[in-house]
């Protein structure tokens, strides 16, 4: 992977260089690649449906559906997990979408999974999570990710297409309330909501979520993303840096996307909690990834932006045995690329899009 500085834009520009995959060696069962990264948090994707209809991750009229039977069931998740917890190292799981809520067996998911020993976690938009929070957290869910990039209701209606913020609202007051960690994902788009990017980190300082800026990825299915939308992650900083004054958190990072920062007023000092910001784009972490995830359909995705999947759901619907399964999953994360190249000029999107993907 060469890189040539691009100075109109501050990105890089990354020209892939496809090389050979070397055989996996044996003696270790992890998800390891050739560079030595090793996956231990799962993104399981449950649907590629949605009830939002975001700018930056789905057309207008919404994506093609795919049928039912094509989706992993309930057991076939569970034993998904149970291999990479019992096997394969993973610690963490994470639920994406897609809306993960628009599936009804979504508390029975959980409920197995919990009981497989590995930290549970939901990226969700929170609509409809009001009649949920409760059971789900009994069930054994930790953490909700709650996609929300402003509280602001005609710019909400805006970006999602959608006037549904009080709903959204209510179910992170509601998750709040069931004992989730809450946790609140934000995408700036130029001249659409990054003007109201303080406001948004004072609400959640106020009411203890922690705030994560994510720079918009060139995940939209409709491949338009040419990155001129895209607020970065130091204008994000120097936005922020504003009202506040943040000092980056002496917390390790452990593999985590987020650069995260101590948030204090400028007035008095005050500690206030964090603020991370995921520069996917311009701060690309692609050395530290430990990632590993599943599409609806149960296909191994290595990294985000590659279109090379590995199907472990038609395997285990032939018949295969763990070790089979587990080996296929072992070989499609040894042959996880380098780096997702992304930038602002000449990038090759993936086929599919963030919702059908999973996040």
């Amino acid at each position: 992977m060469t890189a040539v500085a691009l100075p109109a834009t501050g990105l890089l520009r990354r020209v892939r260089t496809e090389t050979a995959v070397p055989p996996r060696p044996a003696g270790d069962p992890g998800l390891v690649d050739r560079f030595g990264r090793r996956a231990v948090d799962l993104r399981v994707s449950l649907t590629e449906r949605c009830n939002l209809r975001c700018t930056y991750c789905m057309p207008a009229e919404g994506l093609p559906v795919i049928p039912t039977d094509a989706l992993m069931t309930a057991a076939e998740i569970e034993r998904l997990v149970r291999l990479g917890a019992e096997h394969l190292g993973v610690r963490k799981v994470r639920f994406t979408g897609g809306e993960p809520l628009l599936r009804a067996d979504l508390v029975d998911i959980v409920t197995r999974c919990a009981a497989l020993g590995v930290e549970l976690s939901l990226t969700t938009n929170a609509i409809g999570l009001a009649a949920r929070a409760q059971a789900l957290r009994d069930a054994g869910l930790e953490r909700v990710n709650v996609s929300l990039d402003t509280v602001d209701p005609d710019v909400f209606a805006t970006v999602t297409r959608r006037p549904f913020l009080a709903r959204v609202l209510e179910g992170v007051a509601a998750a709040d309330a069931a004992g989730l960690g809450v946790k609140v994902n934000a995408v700036l788009l130029r001249g659409v909501n990054d003007h109201l990017a303080v406001d948004l980190l004072t609400w959640c300082l106020e009411r203890g979520h922690e705030l994560r800026f994510i720079e918009q990825m060139p995940l939209d299915p409709g491949h338009a993303w040419d990155g001129t939308s895209m607020v970065t992650a130091a204008e994000t900083r120097a936005m922020l840096g504003e009202r506040y004054v943040l000092t980056p958190d002496q917390a390790p990072r452990d593999g985590a996307p987020a650069e995260r920062f101590r948030v204090a007023p400028r007035e008095t000092g005050e500690d206030l909690g964090t603020v991370g910001v995921i520069a996917s784009v311009t701060e690309s972490f692609c050395a530290d990834c430990t990632r590993t995830r599943l599409t609806a359909e149960g296909h191994v995705r290595s990294c985000l932006f590659s279109d090379q999947e590995s199907d472990l759901l038609g395997l285990m619907r032939d018949g295969a045995s763990d070790e089979q399964v587990l080996d296929r999953w072992r070989l499609a994360m040894w042959a996880k690329p380098r780096d997702h190249g992304d930038d602002a000029d000449g990038m090759v999107h993936p086929t599919r899009g963030m919702s059908a993907i999973g996040g």
